[in-house]
């Protein structure tokens, strides 16, 4: 046992000690238990605890297994208790750590990716345990004794090597008191912020809003009628558009079409070129009709640009003689792009051209678990060379004369928002798109001079916007900061002041171990016994 009273880089009266050593002669400090899918059941009446429960410091409450308590008894699990320790070895964070609060009247047991540490009264004070297993210290040991290569864990065993800093039993209470005095103000604070971001995304939608009603551009609209003009000339336009520059590249596919001839029809055929045709007419629902404001055309997204799918991850791929970047699901968010882990796959020389991202791109998710996260969509900025992407990401090229930055933030309107959901939705209760589906999305297209016009139009509001989200953002993690220095400082000593009528924690561990080896002895003679009597 390593509780040496005073042990260096420890308070008078601490102690170091492992979880194994603090644990009473009845607590408990085991994995939980193995349920399998096939062992739950939704009309069960014992409430199984996952991963997603664990929350960092509290109990989220959120999924909703079950399983019945014959099944729960026939798999000898072990029922939670309030005050019960919960340890997520598997993350994100690895290793956060809550209390058990016992909610309703339901009876709970545990995933077996969670680890369940019940102390006593008088061997350890449960959330003295909490915070410490989440400070900043031990959530370092912690991920030095990971293991796993694609999922990381903590096993009960390593988790069990870790040397905790034990404060004296009356300190422990003193400690926690003093921690959650400061993280009630905290949490104060924290909820301030959230609220104000809350009420500052409600202002971006309100703007967003304002603009695509048209409301935005109304005045630049009456100074320039010459640059204006009404829904049906501007689809007229854009079929214009739209024939002339297939005459032009009809022209070009022909003179290509004569040269591949003339070399004796070597290298590949010139592909006949095609372009969209302009139908416009979208389907709009009725009750967002009034919506839709009137000055503007209302086209097919696929009417105004190429929409196609990406690379199809397969192992064969593996073999392919040339390699790309390719943006996954996880690099694309809302008007966001993360880029700091782009993987590579193999492609064909053909997929590479094909594929390949240029700037203006717009990147749309095709699918989500969430609905709110549904078609969520940014806009590619050449940030790095030669890129490709997924076919869970569709990739919409838009014509000459539209602009990326104008339709990006249309689909992050309300009403593009609105659009896209109803779009994704189908008659079985699931939400995906479809390049078909992005295709047929219903877009404004007001002149390419009214476009600019709307975003310079949005430039101040939307740039406060985001300078305040930046100041809210940085606050959250000056609090979360905060957090983990309270932590460092409560389980160095620097907390709460020192007692030295308080009995040390070398004590209090040699107090549990010989409750643990009394308790040990009696189990014994009593099985001694009961052998004897089976005689």
């Amino acid at each position: 046992m390593t509780t040496v009273d005073g042990a260096p880089g420890l308070p008078p009266g601490w102690a170091y000690a492992t979880i194994g050593e603090l644990i009473p002669p009845d607590g408990v400090f085991i994995d939980g238990d193995w349920v399998e899918s096939k062992d739950q059941d939704p009309n069960g009446d014992i409430r199984l605890v996952q991963l997603a429960d664990i929350g960092d410091g509290f109990f989220v409450d959120k999924s909703d297994r079950h399983l019945t308590k014959t099944k729960a008894y026939e798999l000898a699990c072990t029922f939670l208790k309030k005050g019960d320790v919960l340890v997520a070895r598997m993350p994100d964070p690895l290793g956060r750590c809550c209390i058990f609060p016992l909610i309703g009247a339901e009876r709970y047991v545990t995933v077996v990716d969670v680890c369940v540490i019940r102390l006593s009264d008088f061997s350890a004070d449960p959330k003295y345990l909490m915070h410490l297993i989440n400070s900043p210290e031990i959530r370092i040991a912690i991920a030095d004794l990971q293991s796993g290569s694609t999922r990381k864990r903590i096993s009960r065993g390593n988790l069990a090597k870790i040397r905790l800093p034990i404060a004296p039993l009356n300190e422990q209470r003193q400690i926690v008191a003093k921690i959650e005095e400061v993280f009630s103000e905290l949490d104060k604070g924290v909820e301030a912020l959230k609220i104000a971001r809350e009420q500052l995304n409600a202002y971006r939608q309100s703007v967003l809003k304002h603009a695509f009603a048209g409301k935005l551009t109304e005045a630049w609209r009456s100074k320039h009628p010459d640059k204006t003009l009404p829904p049906d000339a501007q689809v007229a336009a854009l079929r214009a558009g739209r024939d002339l520059r297939l005459a032009e590249a009809f022209k070009d596919w022909q003179k290509a079409i004569l040269n591949w001839q003339l070399r004796a029809k070597s290298g590949p055929k010139p592909t006949r070129p095609h372009i969209n045709e302009v139908i416009g007419n979208p389907e709009i629902p009725d009750e967002l009709l009034e919506h839709c404001t009137g000055h503007w055309a209302w086209l097919r997204l696929g009417d105004i640009s190429e929409v196609t799918g990406g690379l199809t991850k397969n192992p064969k791929r593996s073999v392919l003689p040339v390699s790309m970047k390719y943006l996954r699901v996880a690099n694309v968010y809302a008007d966001r792009l993360e880029l700091d882990e782009v993987t590579e796959i193999g492609v064909t020389e053909d997929e590479f051209e094909c594929v390949k991202l240029k700037q203006g791109d717009l990147l749309v998710v095709e699918g989500n678990g969430s609905v709110d996260q549904i078609g969520r969509v940014a806009m590619w900025g050449d940030e790095l060379d030669d890129v490709g992407h997924q076919n869970h990401l569709i990739r919409v090229r838009l014509s000459e004369g539209m602009s990326p930055r104008f339709f990006v933030s249309f689909l992050m309107s309300p009403l593009g928002r609105d659009l896209i959901v109803r779009q994704a939705s189908s008659t079985s209760g699931l939400h995906t798109l479809s390049i078909s589906k992005v295709s047929a999305l219903p877009v404004p297209v007001p002149s390419q001079e009214e476009q600019e016009a709307l975003l310079r139009a949005l430039a101040a509001p939307m740039s406060e916007i985001e300078k305040l989200g930046e100041e809210i953002d940085t606050g959250l993690a000056k609090c979360a900061a905060l957090r983990q220095v309270i932590l460092k400082g409560a389980f160095s000593g620097q907390l709460v002041r020192q007692n030295p009528e308080d009995e040390p924690a070398v004590t209090l561990l040699e107090r549990i171990r010989a409750e643990r080896e009394c308790a040990a002895t009696k189990k014994g003679r009593a099985t001694k016994n009961g052998r004897k009597e089976a005689a």
